[in-house]
């Protein structure tokens, strides 16, 4: 009969004196307003697809397709038009995709509150409780609201969600009268926390947003959300090709207009120029390039709510991560017993002898304890599990003692006592007394002491050697049970005085196993990994000094080091500290603000409401998918699917690989389209004609450029992705030589398809469309050489792998395939202006295309000649 069951039974006449009748719950109701939080209101599928469409490279290409139009050029317009509805679409699935994902992990919560209405229990959706309601509560059960407690049977409630601590917090009966709704008390209890012990009764204090849950989601509408470095840096370089476009295309018309040419063919040629500059499938590249890395990443159980926050975590340097359920179990675990004679240290593999004295304090932990074995699943709270799979792992199987045992009563833990003591019936009818509890409580209870060799006088030397080794073990921030026992004798009344010491139980959450790996590799990669967390300062620092986190020398600070910090203060000493304890959802905020003041590029780990608030605040944001709460999840860029502190690792792994790719492929776009202008702007100032058509760039651009840069952005990570530091947050995307790079292939393309046509124009007898077939066909093929030089910016042409990335030469082979049949095929001749060419034409035009590659590979040797003799 379950604990519901039990009070109905006991309650069966209506007590017309507890809790609210249904009248006045539902005027309390209508007043109020439901049990909520405010969620953020839901972006419509049709502002989502808007907001594709806001960057400046975009809004270039929409002006171009009007002016097409304008100049009755359908075929460009229709072209230019299709791939920006390209890049809108791409970036909108992936966003309404993530939106249906976030709202399909809210609905697989539907919590209920045991309430009484008109004196009778009764179940209800905990979104209708409301204050005045007077709600039931026993393990296992998520509170509903904020919870002022009216009756209380040894209660505890896991409150880490809030707090940051791991422990349970034991709860005790309201005597005061409560005028404010406070953290951190023993007689409230907090919406969102789950009781792990014991059953009660308590008041609604509060709900919805006036509970401190509601408190902390208000705090993330304070919190402005800022473009990612991506975001910044493409709006940038969208604004520097811009304002290149209006001088060159100024430059060209006035040019033409003062030799007399006519101004509407000036228009068209100024078209041409701008549809050369602009680098038409940026957008669209970097979008796809954005979403087949988020693909993955969802492969690896790392799911991400917006396409650029990949990037900005490519360029992360300090990840704060809480500690509880983040970076260890959540699962309080016994890892050390100490007797009389020896410290143990505990495996799986270790187990006792039977009747030794180690044997004995596991078995007390079994007798003395709560938890319920059911269907091989332990029911009960976190320290009791934990000394329960000890005695079954380490001692005796707990079936075993289950059935040689029987508890004849019991006398609880509670907060004045700190001790539990049970007496137990054997098989023979031997009575026993057991009991654990705090050292300095058990200490005063014990006349003797177990050893190897049998019982020993408790003498005051004994004590306090049992004592140091206590401080020991709680230095090592180990939680420390001490164990007894006491024979009784029939028909002598049991006291707790008299008692035999058996030994120390050690215990603490352990950090998750692939932590500690992973903050190596993070260390490695230049990433400093911070623990911020709600916990005790020497339970954080073992933890945080176990998985590497902490080191000799470095700053842990506590929750009152903080408060009496200013702002400034904590910006200095954020840059040594690696932990911080005991800090409050205020503190965790100010802590990443302080780091990002500094500059640095912070991503905030947590699962608990206490951290939505930085969670939010931080560059990057993360929630756990499993046991992160829904305000955290609605505050984060990306979400860990499995709770796994390693997947953020690998997440950064690929934020900084998709990066490099977009360098690559912004290198290889940009270079072509300089050489573009150049063989543009060059031929219109020596007066000759119009070298290519808008629409031969156009193709060049979406088509023959485009599969290529796609595929870059495919490239595998590098070698020595996580072995090199990240990229600092103000660096430009050209940073490290790469515009210059750019410019100089740029240059050396353009002058190559300016050598092809004019070569072509004298040899054909002045034929202008031979001329312009062959410095289309140089420009496509130079810039196909091109894309394989853009594989490293470390390496030349012939040190780079070329097999790794078989989609790249698929891509180039298709481009190169589609390059011949708009030169041989008759209807694409007709649609693109183009003419065949005769085979002495080709030997002559491929050898134009090489240029570019050998001027480029001895730049490249001169430069690597240059630093080695440096």
């Amino acid at each position: 009969m379950s604990l519901l069951d039990v009070w109905k039974e006991k309650n069966a006449q209506p007590q017309h004196g507890k809790g609210l009748s249904t009248k006045q719950a539902q005027q309390l109701l209508a007043e109020g307003g439901k049990n909520q939080l405010k969620q953020k209101k839901a972006v419509s599928p049709a502002r989502i697809f808007v907001n594709q469409y806001k960057d400046i490279l975009t809004m270039i290409l929409l002006i171009s397709t009007v002016i097409s139009l304008f100049l009755q050029e359908y075929v460009e317009a229709i072209a230019i038009a299709a791939i920006v509805l390209l890049n809108g679409v791409m970036g909108f699935i992936q966003e309404y995709r993530t939106e249906r994902t976030l709202e399909a992990l809210r609905k697989m919560a539907a919590p209920t509150a045991k309430v009484y209405r008109d004196g009778e229990i009764t179940v209800i959706p905990a979104d209708e409780v409301v204050p005045g309601d007077v709600v039931l509560l026993e393990a296992g059960d998520r509170v509903c609201a904020d919870l002022c407690v009216t009756e209380c049977f040894s209660l505890s409630a896991d409150e880490s969600i809030l707090t940051g601590e791991s422990q349970p917090v034991n709860k005790k009966v309201c005597r005061r009268r409560v005028t404010e709704n406070e953290l951190n008390c023993d007689d409230l209890m907090y919406m969102g926390t789950t009781i792990t012990q014991g059953h009660g009764e308590a008041e609604v204090l509060a709900t919805g947003m006036d509970t401190q849950m509601g408190k902390i989601a208000g705090m993330l509408h304070q919190i402005e959300e800022e473009e990612t470095q991506l975001q910044k840096k493409l709006g940038q370089l969208g604004k520097f090709i811009a304002i290149g476009c209006l001088i060159i295309c100024v430059i060209v018309s006035v040019t033409g207009i003062l030799r007399g040419e006519n101004p509407l063919d000036m228009l068209v040629v100024g078209v041409s120029l701008a549809v050369a500059a602009v680098p038409e499938g940026l957008p669209a590249i970097v979008t796809i390039a954005l979403a087949l890395a988020v693909g993955r990443m969802v492969k690896q159980k790392a799911l991400v709510r917006k396409l650029h926050s990949v990037e900005t975590l490519g360029c992360t340097n300090v990840i704060c991560s809480d500690k509880t359920g983040t970076l260890t179990q959540n699962r309080m675990t016994v890892t050390q017993i100490s007797t009389l004679e020896m410290a143990i240290p505990l495996d799986d593999k270790l187990r006792f002898p039977e009747r030794s004295v180690e044997h004995r304090a596991a078995l007390c932990c079994a007798l003395c304890n709560n938890a319920v074995l059911n269907n091989g699943e332990l029911y009960g709270e976190p320290t009791e599990n934990a000394l329960m799979f000890f005695a079954d792992r380490n001692g005796t199987p707990l079936k075993e003692v289950l059935r040689n045992y029987r508890r004849i009563s019991e006398i609880p833990f509670d907060s004045k006592r700190k001790c539990m003591s049970v007496i137990t019936e054997d098989l023979s009818g031997k009575r026993m007394l057991w009991m654990k509890g705090a050292f300095d409580v058990m200490a005063d209870k014990c006349s003797q002491i177990q050893s190897a060799q049998g019982e020993r006088v408790f003498s005051a030397s004994v004590k306090r050697k049992m004592s140091e080794e206590n401080d020991k073990m709680a230095g090592k921030a180990l939680r420390v049970i001490c164990t007894a026992y006491k024979k009784l004798d029939p028909g002598v009344p049991p006291t707790e005085d008299g008692l035999t010491m058996l030994g120390l139980v050690g215990m603490i959450d352990p950090p998750r196993p692939e932590v500690k790996k992973a903050v190596a590799l993070c260390s490695r990669a230049g990433i400093k990994t911070v623990m911020i967390t709600g916990d005790h300062k020497l339970t954080a620092c073992a933890v945080a000094k176990e998985i590497g986190i902490y080191r000799e020398g470095d700053t842990v600070l506590d929750g009152k080091q903080l408060e009496a910090m200013s702002q400034e203060e904590l910006e200095r000493e954020a840059e040594y500290t690696t932990v911080f304890a005991r800090v409050s959802p205020k503190h965790k905020l100010s802590i990443v603000t302080a780091l990002q003041k500094r500059g640095n590029v912070v991503a905030m780990t947590g699962d608990g409401v206490n951290d939505a608030p930085a969670v939010k605040q931080a560059d990057i944001g993360v929630s756990m998918g499993i046991t992160g709460t829904d305000v955290t999840k609605e505050a984060s860029d990306l979400i860990l699917l499995d709770d796994n502190f390693a997947t953020l690792v690998n997440a950064v792994r690929e934020g900084r690989a998709i990066y490099a790719n977009i360098r690559k492929f912004i290198r290889y776009l940009l270079s072509c389209n300089i050489g573009e202008v150049i063989t543009m702007f060059l031929g219109m100032l020596m007066g000759m004609p119009v070298v290519l058509l808008p629409i031969q760039i156009l193709l060049v651009n979406l088509v023959t450029d485009g599969l290529p840069a796609i595929a870059l952005g495919l490239e595998p990570p590098e070698k020595n992705t996580m072995n090199v530091r990240p990229r600092q947050k103000n660096e430009g995307v050209f940073s490290n030589g790469l515009l210059s790079k750019i410019v100089f292939r740029g240059i050396f393309i353009g002058l190559s398809t300016l050598a092809s046509f004019v070569t072509l124009l004298d040899m054909s007898g002045g034929d202008v469309n031979v001329a312009r077939t062959g410095a289309y066909f140089t420009l496509v093929v130079t810039q196909l050489i091109n894309v394989f030089e853009c594989k490293s910016e470390t390496r030349s042409l012939f040190g780079i792998s070329y097999f790794n990335n078989k989609k790249l030469i698929g891509a180039a082979l298709i481009s190169l395939a589609i390059l011949l049949c708009t030169i041989y095929v008759a209807p694409l001749q007709t649609i693109l202006n183009t003419v065949s060419l005769q085979k002495g034409y080709l030997g002559i035009l491929l050898g134009y295309c090489f240029i570019p590659t050998l001027m480029n590979t001895l730049s490249f040797c001169v430069r690597r000649k240059s630093k080695g003799t440096r």
